[in-house]
């Protein structure tokens, strides 16, 4: 895998004062992603981790058709209340892998009905095509070898295990009209500790 690691600099943000540091991971010679590490001035043995796979309409909009957003900012307040300190890994594969431009696809299918793995199916995708190598070269970095994960996802949890031990707290939003289905879909479909 090859990649590159940006200098670090002071991240003041409304959850708190962290630092961060940017992983260019490149995918091919024409193609590269720029993820995101928020992560507290301390890190103890076990940090809190969340990792994070960048939403736009959920994060930076405010889609109610997802949790991502509230996910993100109790993920950032909860690690800055952390007393092991802990970090953030905004990963840069929005709609599940899938794409930004896929993903408003993926909504105008579920807007006909289709739940969203329906919806990527349709599309000619698998219902999740992230990938988490890049988490490895990160905690490497870090020199992190234990990990207290923010996920409901126990394929995350599998997927990040050959890179860091993982013990898993919950992450619990509430719901929502536009998203109840969603969380169904996760929970029924997906496996999701909901």
């Amino acid at each position: 895998m090859k990649y590159e690691i940006s200098q670090q600099a002071k991240l003041p943000t409304r959850f708190g004062d962290f630092l961060t540091i940017s992983f260019r991971e490149y995918i091919d010679s024409h193609t590269s992603k720029e993820h995101l590490i928020v992560f507290t001035p301390f890190l103890g043995k076990t940090p809190l981790v969340r990792i994070h796979s960048e939403c736009l309409t959920g994060d930076v909009f405010g889609s109610k058709k997802c949790d991502c957003g509230p996910e993100l900012a109790l993920a950032m307040e909860q690690i800055a209340a952390y007393k092991e300190g802990g970090m953030l890994i905004y990963l840069r594969q929005e709609g599940r892998g899938i794409g930004l431009f896929n993903k408003i696809n993926a909504y105008a299918l579920q807007d006909k009905g289709y739940d969203t793995v329906e919806a990527n199916e349709q599309l000619g995708f698998k219902s999740d095509e992230r990938s988490y190598e890049i988490v490895g070269e990160i905690f490497k970095h870090f020199s992190i070898t234990h990990i207290n994960l923010l996920t409901n996802n126990p394929r995350k949890i599998n997927a990040i295990a050959p890179y860091a031990k993982v013990v898993r707290s919950s992450i619990i939003t509430p719901i929502n009209p536009h998203n109840q289905a969603y969380l169904n879909v996760k929970k029924e479909k997906l496996g999701h500790l909901l």
